[in-house]
């Protein structure tokens, strides 16, 4: 009987699983191998809020596949060649098959990995399972990629996105030797976590719960819903994404059933997810550096006081600092107020979108690199079909709009909590002892604006004009 080593990475789940389907109809007998590899801060790195996650998502993964008869292997090695060498040479097995990733550094081990392993006459197959479409089947007119998102969506909904697969109903899994999940060390030390446990189920049944909930109407309501803050009016599928514990397909086919109201809202956001890839897969320098290479020159000001108070949600901006202690408490923030204070630390504070992209890349659950380095070069004004350096967000305009009570500040900053709402996202405009009537003493219990509204937005387009005298020199 024929035997294949499957190897999952972002992909933890039974359900629309290419590769596992191919490697089950090939022969029953199935070594599942997740390899944990750190690689290069911000390729396949993990940061700290996802690998909690990861955690849970392999525990879970581990307990389902022996549910059918399956067996999950856990490794942990920086050689992923001599890793699978050792386990194909150890089972016996004479196939790798694998679902395709597009992190340049996952580009270039499985290229190697499909090199090295087809010289030892092994037979290697990879699969789409992680995006709607592979990144290099939607080209304009021209034959090269987009860089603008509508005219990507309009090209790439027009293909077909397959169904989802099923599930294997059984399988019979390849034992081998296998470190323990707690030998990965993926849980912290320190239990800042805490607050994770009683806000995600990290589990195949969180995320099908959460679709759930957008199949029975959140769907609908999106579009009107999805900039507030204070309401549960978005999908929160991002996490379960990021580690492949739900495809993409499946929220696809799920969703799209409901209408172009539907499609035009949620389902827009999987081509955007795609549209990142698309882009990280094209442009591989833009993981680290501007998309736009002459951004590259831009006059950053660098200045760690200023960069820590802001991830420490001490800015002074209510509703930055509402979501920088969401972030902190939760491991999520929501998608309008990561613009929010992603503008507020690149534009007022001068501060290099990599500071940024640092930060949420280890205190995000749904740390996406591609999401994550497309959303900070779009509102630093680098990227593709980026916002232009020079609209700046008004932070507290902002607030007001999007959250016009205060109920999101006020959930995540408790000490301004007795504000009334003409006031909640600007409170140096009332006077001390109105201050203090509702309990809130600037410089103590709640800080000064890190930087004045009009200072910070003349020293960004001073920054800017600078800028455009580099370029053109």
């Amino acid at each position: 009987m024929k035997k294949t080593l499957v190897w999952l990475r972002n992909d933890l789940r039974l359900e629309d699983n290419p590769a596992l389907f191919a490697a089950r109809e090939r022969g029953e007998e199935l070594l599942v191998v997740y390899i944990f590899h750190e690689g290069e801060k911000g390729d396949l790195s993990q940061g700290s809020a996802s690998k909690w996650w990861l955690h849970f998502a392999l525990q879970d993964l581990a307990e389902r596949l022996k549910s059918i008869g399956g067996h999950l292997l856990i490794a942990k090695d920086e050689d992923i060649v001599g890793c699978l060498a050792s386990l194909l040479e150890e089972s016996g097995a004479d196939a790798v098959f694998w679902n395709r990733r597009y992190e340049p550094e996952g580009i270039k081990i499985d290229t190697e990995v499909k090199q090295l392993l087809r010289k030892k006459t092994i037979e290697v197959q990879s699969f789409t399972g992680g995006v709607l479409n592979e990144p290099q089947a939607i080209q304009n007119k021209s034959g090269n990629p987009f860089q603008v998102f509508t005219p990507y969506w309009k090209n790439a909904r027009q293909c077909e996105v397959p169904e989802p697969l099923p599930a294997p109903p059984k399988m019979k899994g390849i034992r081998l030797n296998s470190l323990s999940l707690e030998a990965l060390n993926l849980l912290p030390e320190i239990h800042w976590d805490k607050e994770f446990y009683t806000n995600w189920e990290p589990s195949r049944t969180g995320a099908e719960a959460r679709l759930k909930k957008m199949v029975k109407g959140k769907a609908m309501d999106y579009t009107a819903t999805r900039d507030t803050p204070s309401l549960d009016g978005t999908s929160c599928l991002s996490a379960w994404l990021h580690v492949g514990q739900i495809s993409c397909r499946e929220i696809y086919h799920a969703l799209r059933k409901q209408g172009s109201e539907v499609e035009e809202g949620y389902i827009r956001q999987l081509y955007w997810r795609d549209f990142a890839h698309h882009l990280m897969y094209h442009f591989p320098h833009s993981v680290k550096n501007s998309l736009k290479k002459d951004y590259d020159l831009f006059p950053w000001k660098e200045n760690e006081d200023l960069a820590e108070k802001w991830r420490r949600g001490e800015t002074g901006y209510p509703i930055v600092d509402a979501g920088m202690r969401q972030l902190w408490q939760t491991g999520w923030m929501h998608n309008r107020v990561r613009m929010i204070v992603a503008s507020l630390l690149v534009k007022h504070l001068l501060q290099d979108w990599r500071v940024g992209l640092d930060w949420f890349w280890d205190t995000l659950l749904d740390a996406d690199l591609a999401n994550n380095v497309m959303g900070w070069q779009w509102c630093g004004g680098s990227g593709a079909d980026a916002a232009p350096y020079f609209r700046i967000f008004n932070p507290v305009s902002q607030g007001e709009r999007f959250d016009p009570d205060g109920t999101y500040v006020k959930t995540y900053l408790p000490e301004l909590a007795q504000l009334p709402k003409k006031y909640i996202h600007q409170p140096w405009m009332l006077g001390e002892l109105e201050l203090a009537t509702y309990g809130v003493t600037l410089g103590e219990n709640y800080p000064h604006p890190i930087i004045g509204l009009k200072e910070g937005r003349q020293q960004a387009l001073d920054a800017f004009q600078k800028f455009k005298q580099l370029r053109e020199q």
